[in-house]
């Protein structure tokens, strides 16, 4: 248990690249999400004895990451993306502004965070959509995903996903 707490700090990540985009921007082009996936992807695959396998693989869940990012973002603001990587994983965060409505259904009292294999239901993290698709990236990759309250009207997705190169 204190190990997946440990896991959420940032002490333990080197930082490896870091986007900044202005909303608008990014939510111009639904075409920029599949752009920043790419671009992200190829980064986490660096280091692996199968790169393009393995940026491939995690391409699916950073998308959905991303792609959730944009529909949820009021359109005001900055967005930002980075990456960092420890001895044992890789870190993926979004942090973006949004509407209070989803942001408070995102962070109401409770548990901020998925683990693989946990079906969150109890409606305290996500809405249940967005519950079902974090529960199933946790599960299918390994990951674990946590949800925080990122400045005043703003939220961060934090996504560990495992270096190990055993996916189910």
């Amino acid at each position: 248990m204190e190990e997946e707490a440990s896991r959420f700090d940032d002490h333990a990540f080197v930082p490896m690249v870091s986007l900044e985009m202005n909303v608008a921007v990014f939510k111009s082009q639904w075409q920029f999400c599949d752009e920043i996936t790419e671009y992200l992807s190829d980064i986490l695959g660096q280091g692996h004895s199968d790169p393009a396998r393995y940026a491939n693989f995690l391409s699916v869940a950073a998308n959905e990451l991303i792609e959730l990012a944009f529909r949820a973002t009021n359109g005001r603001g900055k967005i930002s993306f980075s990456l960092a990587r420890s001895a044992t994983y890789n870190r993926l965060r979004i942090a973006f502004p949004c509407d209070e409505e989803f942001r408070r259904k995102h962070m109401e009292a409770g548990s901020g965070e998925i683990q693989p294999g946990l079906d969150d239901g109890s409606g305290r993290l996500v809405t249940k959509s967005d519950g079902a698709l974090l529960s199933n990236l946790a599960t299918i990759f390994g990951a674990v995903i946590h949800i925080e309250k990122d400045g005043a009207d703003g939220i961060g997705i934090i996504a560990d996903f495992p270096s190990a190169e055993d996916f189910q």
